[in-house]
């Protein structure tokens, strides 16, 4: 969807209160409260450290998913502006960008590449989203900071060598 003048839409998040309310394009086109979250995850590249290379996030909700794409800011403005909120919640998982499916409808066709298809925002039915998301590899629940200081830690030469365990001392026989 273009503006007036040929434009992609301008969407951005913040907090109001105890609800996320959505914009486009400075309109208001929804709102969601936020306790009302069972769980956020957000989906990024794997080899990925920076809170900015987010593909999307994946607000949970009692009935249905919320389709967050990163052009909306949630990541940035929504989860980093109340980090304690979250962290409280204990709510927040991350996934890896290319271990995870969307429907379709969830999907929009940018750029001139007509195969390379990202997020759109919206909310999605727990009927359709929820056989797909049972597929996702999730990490956590853990902060961003939790999640990149495990990052830096895999990172480390032989830190995915796991060494053998301790040798348990040999039971004593007595002599015959």
């Amino acid at each position: 969807m273009k503006t007036r003048f040929g434009l992609p839409p301008h969407w951005h998040t913040g907090w109001c209160g105890h609800d996320i309310v959505v914009m486009r394009n400075d309109a208001e086109v929804d709102r969601i409260h936020a306790p009302d979250i069972r769980r956020v995850v957000f989906v990024q590249p794997t080899p990925s450290t920076s809170a900015g290379d987010l593909s999307f996030a994946l607000a949970e909700l009692s009935g249905e998913f919320v389709v967050f794409p990163a052009e909306t800011g949630f990541a940035g403005r929504v989860h980093f502006e109340r980090q304690a909120f979250w962290a409280a919640k204990a709510c927040v998982y991350w996934a890896d960008a290319a271990q995870v499916r969307l429907p379709a409808r969830c999907l929009v066709r940018r750029g001139l590449a007509l195969t390379r298809r990202s997020p759109c925002y919206g909310r999605v039915p727990r009927a359709e989203l929820e056989p797909l998301l049972a597929q996702w590899a999730l990490e956590g629940p853990q902060s961003w900071d939790e999640r990149r200081w495990r990052q830096i830690e895999r990172s480390r030469p032989f830190s995915r060598f796991d060494p053998l365990p301790p040798a348990q001392p040999a039971a004593v026989r007595p002599m015959r």
